[in-house]
């Protein structure tokens, strides 16, 4: 089974990459993108067979280490 974890920062934490990101899209002619927030995709290859056991592990995972969950928040999908 795949799983895919998305990470992104909690709305109000401030995402200076994301802000960068944005400064170099409008130095490139793209002025029209008003904010941006960069986060990070963790793709998983798991043993598992059971959708709701695999899910569980992978929640886990978030919350013991792929994730920051005071800042961070995530979400996982199941393939």
């Amino acid at each position: 089974m795949k799983a895919r974890v998305h990470v992104m920062l909690k709305e109000g934490v401030l995402d200076p990459q994301g802000e960068a990101i944005r400064h170099a899209l409008g130095t490139l002619g793209f002025s029209g993108v008003e904010g941006v927030r960069q986060g990070k995709v963790i793709e998983l290859d798991l043993a598992a067979t059971d959708r709701a056991a695999a899910e569980a592990e992978v929640k886990a995972m978030c919350e013991k280490l792929l994730a920051n969950t005071v800042i961070e928040q995530y979400s996982v999908e199941l393939a």
